[in-house]
C-alpha cells in the first residue's frame, strides 16, 4: 500500500488547514510548529502544508509516494536506478518533524519527488545539515525549484548543498 504525497509551501499555515479540513473532511494527522500534515483515506493522499513567507502565494514543495516500509524504500531505490534515473539515497534522515528513510529522484521538468517511509517522530522540521530534506522557510517558489535533488551523477556525487525539500 502506498499513497501520493504532495507537500505544498503555504503563506496562511491557518487558513490552510481550515481550508483543507473543509476540502478532505479530515482533521491534520500531524500539527507542529509550522506545519501540518493530512493524512488522507479517500483517495489515498498525504497532504502537507509547509509554512512559508507571509504574502507569497502557495507553490508545491515537492512530491512525493510515502510507502509502509524501509523495504519498500530500497525497492523503489533499486527499481529507479535500473531503469536509468539518477537517486539520492538518505537512511534515518530527520526533516519535517519525522525519521525517514528515502529516495529522490527528478522528474522531467526539474519537479522533486521522493519515495519515502516514516520510521518514527522527531522534533523538529528543520532537517539534519548534510540532508536534502527540507526546505527552509523562506523558500519561494524560485529557491524551492532550485532544490538540489539529483539530476546528474556528478551532483549525487558530490552531494547536495543548498536547500531542498522533503516530508
Amino acid at each position: 500500500m502506498s499513497r501520493v504525497q504532495l507537500a505544498l509551501r503555504v503563506a496562511d499555515l491557518e487558513g490552510s488547514i481550515d481550508f483543507y479540513t473543509r476540502l478532505f473532511g479530515a482533521e491534520p494527522a500531524k500539527r507542529r510548529p509550522g506545519y501540518a500534515n493530512f493524512a488522507i483515506a479517500e483517495p489515498p493522499l498525504k497532504l502537507v502544508l509547509i509554512e512559508g513567507e507571509p504574502d507569497q502565494p502557495t507553490v508545491m514543495d515537492h512530491l512525493g509516494v510515502e510507502v509502509f516500509g524501509q523495504d519498500e524504500v530500497a525497492e523503489a531505490s533499486r527499481r529507479l536506478t535500473a531503469s536509468g534515473l539518477v537517486t539520492l539515497e538518505e537512511n534515518d534522515t530527520e526533516c519535517c518533524y519525522a525519521i525517514q528513510d528515502k529516495v529522490w529522484v527528478r522528474g522531467p521538468g526539474g519537479e522533486p519527488w521522493e519515495v519515502y517511509t516514516v520510521k518514527a517522530d522527531a522534533p523538529q522540521l528543520a532537517r539534519a545539515a548534510d540532508s536534502s530534506c527540507c526546505a527552509a522557510t523562506t523558500a519561494t517558489a524560485d529557491t524551492v525549484a532550485a532544490a538540489p535533488v539529483p539530476t546528474a551523477a556528478p551532483e549525487v556525487a558530490a552531494g547536495p548543498k543548498a536547500t531542498a525539500s522533503c516530508c
